[in-house]
């Protein structure tokens, strides 16, 4: 992780759970992290932790609804204006809500797409832009996906959820294909988790708070700094290797 420290990252969704271990575990390996949400408050409070603990880098928290391009793009105009641009992307914001396919409610599936595929997508295009105006080579773009791009769970709630990080599939590997065409060295990989201990199965349980309290007591699942310690080794590797997809599920989780 040398060559990375000093360097800067956009955490998206950096304010609980993995996002924040995320932003955490760059900033303790020297990083300059943008980390941005809507609730701000919690990352400035990690940024105090990250400040108080010693840790070489830097957590710069940023307030943005990533429901809203022009505030993703006031973003990027801000990180290039204060830190030149962006040498690491992190789309690790997401949401599911519990919509089915024969009953769901249309302004719902348009929330998730607009989270997990549209503005993973502008913020890819965006760090592309800035890494390719400043001539930046061996950026790295990380896309936080799920088991559920890969595979359906008989779970009516969860499908349109599943669509969407399907989506997130498809988009990492038709980045990586444009990116050799466009003859850069730029890498794209994607990290598949399957159950994260983190607030996610409460929201998305939100009005059944027992189904998120047990799916959890389920299996012995994954914590968020396992996705954080995948993270950092997809950064460590050598700049001619390029990680395609990591799939990281709980041994004792059956799908």
């Amino acid at each position: 992780m040398d060559r990375w420290r000093g360097r800067v990252a956009l955490v998206t969704g950096a304010s609980v759970g993995i996002g924040a271990a995320i932003a955490k575990s760059l900033v303790q390996h020297g990083m300059k992290v943008v980390g941005c949400a809507r609730n701000v408050e919690q990352i400035q409070k990690l940024a105090a932790e990250c400040v108080s603990s010693g840790f070489s880098g830097t957590l710069i928290p940023y307030k943005c609804d990533l429901c809203v391009e022009d505030d993703m793009l006031s973003m990027f105009s801000w990180i290039k204006v204060q830190h030149q641009g962006i040498d690491v992307c992190i789309n690790n914001a997401g949401l599911a809500l519990p919509e089915p396919l024969l009953s769901g409610k249309t302004s719902a599936w348009r929330t998730i797409m607009d989270v997990n595929v549209i503005a993973l997508s502008v913020c890819t295009r965006e760090a592309y832009q800035s890494m390719k105006e400043r001539k930046v080579d061996d950026g790295h773009i990380i896309n936080i996906n799920s088991i559920c791009g890969h595979r359906v769970v008989n779970n009516a709630d969860a499908h349109f959820y599943t669509a969407s990080k399907y989506a997130v599939t498809a988009l990492t590997e038709g980045l990586r294909q444009e990116l050799r065409e466009a003859k850069t060295h730029i890498r794209a990989t994607c990290i598949s988790p399957g159950l994260v201990e983190t607030e996610f199965a409460y929201r998305l349980f939100s009005e059944n708070p027992e189904i998120a309290v047990a799916t959890y007591k389920s299996v012995k699942c994954l914590q968020a700094v396992d996705i954080a310690n995948a993270v950092v080794y997809v950064l460590s590797a050598p700049p001619h290797v390029q990680i395609g997809d990591i799939e990281i599920t709980p041994v004792e989780q059956s799908m």
